[in-house]
């Protein structure tokens, strides 16, 4: 696959994230399950970083190494150099099923976060905090409704203003969108984008979905399939920012990169049908 220069990605050269010679093994009665092997990933800051591959590839297990939430059987995974061995308000994650408290309103449960992270700032300022995120995602009527009320999109709007309200480093997403509608999917990947470039945080997401990845990120990172998965290739997406939607399908050069993609999924590295 011949690799494009991404005319978006970022100027400095020193690597923000560092995921290097990475690999995770289970023990199990038959013996050591290794679900990555020997994975080796730079992301420099401000990146958005999209990783796809088929189900059983290690991507949550790559994300729950970034989180902090797992450890690597052998190798190292840094952030800004410093050894990532436990979970931290500069890494947060928002999850496919939202995580939300059902018994909390949408308001207290971004509360929640910002009051662990910033223990000492005054009730006034923490409540400032939620009031502003909650209008960043366009929820500000909702603020007094518990998770039960709303829509799936809206919840999971909750949970990317709960976790962009603890000032994060890094945005780590795995699969967000993926249980939701077309069009509300395309809503939030709008306004994912529109986040991303205000606050040019680092973003690594998890998605099954080509077009998501390639209108959304700086670079693809593709897995083959476990076990002792690893990245096969990584596809530079040229388009410039703001990218828009309608101009994006009707670039021959997209449909060049997400017939590689397939390609690269679905011939090179399709799953084997059991006989």
């Amino acid at each position: 696959m011949q690799m494009l220069k991404s005319e978006t990605q970022t100027q400095t050269t020193a690597a923000f994230l560092t995921i290097d010679q990475v690999s995770k093994v289970y023990p199990t009665p038959k013996g050591d399950a290794v679900v990555l092997d020997n994975v080796s990933l730079e992301v420099k800051e401000g990146e958005f970083i999209c990783v796809i591959g088929h189900s059983g590839c290690g991507k949550s297990t790559l994300l729950n190494m970034v989180s902090g939430l797992s450890l690597p059987t052998t190798g190292q995974v840094r952030l800004r150099d410093q050894v990532i061995t436990k979970p931290g308000p500069d890494r947060m994650v928002v999850f496919q099923n939202y995580s939300l408290l059902p018994w909390q309103t949408v308001f207290e449960n971004i509360y929640l976060a910002v009051d662990s992270v910033f223990p000492h700032k005054s009730r006034k300022t923490k409540n400032a905090i939620v009031d502003e995120h909650l209008e960043l995602v366009g929820l500000t009527e909702a603020a007094k409704k518990k998770p039960t009320q709303i829509s799936g999109g809206m919840k999971q709007r909750v949970a990317i203003a709960r976790a962009l309200a603890t000032c994060p480093e890094m945005l780590i997403l795995d699969e967000p969108f993926g249980a939701l509608d077309p069009i509300t999917r395309e809503e939030l990947q709008d306004q994912l984008l529109d986040i991303w470039r205000q606050h040019q945080i680092t973003v690594l997401m998890i998605t099954h979905d080509i077009d998501e990845a390639l209108f959304l990120s700086d670079r693809l990172v593709m897995m083959t399939n476990g076990p002792a998965a690893h990245i096969g290739e990584i596809m530079d997406i040229p388009f410039p920012r703001p990218r828009v939607r309608s101009r994006l399908m009707e670039d021959p050069h997209y449909y060049e990169l997400r017939n590689e993609a397939l390609d690269f999924l679905y011939r090179r590295f399709a799953h084997e049908e059991e006989v």
